[in-house]
């Protein structure tokens, strides 16, 4: 009975961290924003940059990369394996970024602070491997938060949750956990101050 319980606790863990996963999170956010604030056409011009020029690359160079066994898995939990991926990511963000200020003359704060938490990681991944999963889901409650202070209480309980799971399923240590929050934290923090600033 026991032991069918632990699976049922893992089987869920499991099901939680693969769906609240860095790209899923941030693409469900991605709605929501572009449902809140733009029209479908808006959307679209939006969206589709992000989703060709990172989301789609991103995916295929995770794919390629387990199916030729560089990666371990589609978590990549693998400390020294996270170092090609973290640059993979960041330069498909820098692409963007340059992408979209020469199209739209503006920077995107979001995509500009989703690099500054990925260079966060990758200095932390030097010392220690923090969870980029808890990581990416508190930063993603404050983009919530910056919209909706509702939607960014909810999902700071997904990523507490997505916390849990992470040690649940032996992919980090607490540690790896809460340093993987602390990042967040600052980076979030900083953010949502600018967010404000700019506001105003």
């Amino acid at each position: 009975m026991e032991e069918k319980k632990s699976s049922l606790l893992h089987t869920f863990s499991k099901i939680v961290s693969d769906f609240f996963n860095p790209l899923i999170s941030l693409i469900l956010f991605f709605i929501y924003m572009s449902i809140r604030e733009y029209s479908l056409k808006e959307s679209m011009l939006y969206f589709l940059p992000i989703l060709l020029m990172i989301v789609i690359p991103v995916i295929i160079w995770l794919v390629w990369n387990v199916k030729t066994g560089r990666y371990t898995n589609m978590d990549v939990s693998n400390r020294i394996q996270r170092k090609t991926l973290y640059i993979f990511i960041a330069g498909a963000v820098i692409s963007y970024l340059i992408f979209n200020y020469i199209r739209n003359g503006y920077i995107d704060w979001v995509m500009l602070f989703i690099l500054i938490l990925l260079f966060a990681l990758q200095i932390s991944n030097l010392f220690i491997k923090s969870s980029m999963h808890t990581a990416f889901n508190v930063f993603v409650a404050a983009l919530f938060f910056s919209l909706d202070w509702k939607m960014g209480l909810i999902w700071l309980g997904i990523a507490i949750l997505v916390g849990i799971t992470r040690i649940i399923l032996k992919r980090h240590t607490v540690k790896e956990v809460f340093m993987g929050a602390a990042i967040a934290f600052m980076v979030s923090f900083i953010y949502l101050y600018c967010n404000i600033q700019f506001q105003h």
